[in-house]
């Protein structure tokens, strides 16, 4: 080993001693290397296996509002339990990586799945420009980047634009949700996109207002198969 490699092993072996790599959703367990969740956490946060039902509460929840082909989610939401600890990493501590690691992860899934395997190019759900300049990042463009890598398939930041910046949805009912964001998107060079397979994505999705106001726009797109995914479902 090169002693400049040695050094900096070594320096990374002190702070660990001090700031210890914790899992991100227990905030026990020590990782190693750039993991994100412990063993005991990658097999016991609740996966919902929506990807291996054509019908399911995700689908269900947006019955009757659009032609959904598929839809699917990674985990199911606790309140105050580790999968909502990991989201909030993601959006509020910005601990980008979880959103990449945990699309690698569920891209793998949605890969070997009926519904999901023949999808050709994912869109996320975009930020607005001014929040996204106060974020930094997009969550849901995160989440895509790692579902194509590991479903080695496309992704488009900009398949789809906020054009009006809207009020946040949290403490709105779903009515209150699809009329606050109705008419905001707009697809963009739709051309490629036009009859593929698209797989829109979002980090959470609670009532489905944002995802069918952007579904909505993506189906004007001659001859196109919308399914969706995102990394939570939650409540409503």
């Amino acid at each position: 080993m090169k002693v400049t490699n040695w050094i900096s092993a070594y320096a990374k072996g002190f702070l660990a001693l001090f700031y210890p790599n914790l899992c991100l959703a227990c905030k026990e367990k020590s990782l190693h290397g750039d993991d994100i969740l412990c063993i005991q956490c990658q097999y016991q946060l609740p996966k919902t296996d929506f990807h291996l039902h054509k019908e399911n509460e995700f689908t269900n929840r947006l019955w009757g509002r659009l032609d959904l082909f598929a839809g699917a989610a990674l985990y199911r939401f606790t309140k105050k339990g580790k999968v909502q600890r990991l989201i909030h990493q993601l959006k509020y501590k910005g601990k980008i990586e979880v959103g990449i690691k945990l699309g690698v992860l569920y891209g793998l899934s949605l890969k070997q799945s009926e519904l999901f395997h023949d999808v050709e190019c994912i869109v996320p759900v975009p930020l607005h420009s001014k929040k996204l300049h106060k974020r930094g990042f997009n969550q849901s463009a995160l989440f895509a980047q790692g579902l194509a890598q590991s479903m080695e398939i496309p992704w488009y930041a900009d398949g789809l634009k906020r054009l009006v910046y809207t009020e946040t949805q949290t403490k709105k009912n779903r009515a209150e949700r699809l009329e606050n964001v109705l008419n905001v998107f707009e697809v963009y060079q739709p051309e490629r996109m036009e009859g593929k397979h698209i797989l829109l994505v979002d980090d959470v999705i609670t009532t489905g207002a944002t995802l069918e106001a952007c579904g909505v726009k993506l189906l004007e797109i001659p001859n196109v198969k919308l399914s969706m995914a995102t990394l939570v479902f939650a409540g409503q």
